[in-house]
């Protein structure tokens, strides 16, 4: 499968030239980051129509705030949307990451090209505060319509911006300032693990 993988790269470097930034191989699955957000409508159009791709479904989308990525060094964009395709009739699938900056960050909606865009779309919105362009109905999907910023950006404080709750003699919700103290995390800690990382006869071994 890795092979038939690999000649999918090399296909899709060919078709798409300079839209893309990499194609390559990983974890037994064709990963495309495009070159710009601009791209992206096009690219995607390509992946489901064309007989070398045939993506006919979307199965998710998901936005990754890089913020701390690499503990700070990650020098590109700060979020991205990443779009998991699949192909029914040729049995692959396909990742294609798309990278974009800007507040508010915001990339063309694909749901012309694939319906199921549309939830997945909202999510994305209402936890990473990434505008889709073209999106018929984006608001927000899991938290309230009163919720104050993006529970998912890495700088959303974890005691949130406000608080809910109802009160009784108003006969409704309402919303005030948090007013429990902020949490602080103890920094994070990170440690190589030998049941992910093959360890060699002169290496210590130590718990998990």
């Amino acid at each position: 499968m890795s092979e038939y993988y690999q000649k999918m790269a090399t296909r899709a470097r060919e078709r798409f030239q300079d839209q893309l930034q990499t194609a390559h191989v990983e974890h037994g699955q064709l990963t495309l980051t495009l070159s710009s957000p601009t791209h992206l409508l096009s690219v995607c159009a390509a992946l489901h129509d064309e007989d070398d791709f045939r993506c006919e479904q979307l199965i998710d989308v998901c936005g990754v705030d890089y913020l701390e990525y690499g503990n700070g060094s990650w020098q590109g964009p700060r979020f991205g949307v990443v779009y998991q395709l699949l192909s029914v009739s040729l049995n692959h699938r396909v990742r294609v990451r798309v990278l974009v900056d800007g507040e508010p960050p915001v990339v063309d909606s694909v749901i012309a090209i694939w319906r199921s865009a549309d939830w997945f779309e909202r999510e994305a919105f209402d936890l990473f505060g990434i505008l889709f362009e073209g999106h018929p109905d984006l608001r927000r999907i899991l938290t309230d319509y009163g919720f104050i910023g993006h529970p998912f950006r890495k700088d959303f404080p974890l005691t949130g911006n406000v608080e809910m709750r109802y009160d009784e003699a108003k006969q409704r919700v309402v919303y005030e300032p948090v007013s429990i103290e902020p949490r602080v995390n103890q920094p994070r800690v990170i440690r190589h693990d030998h049941r992910y990382e093959g360890l060699g006869a002169d290496e210590e071994k130590f718990d998990a």
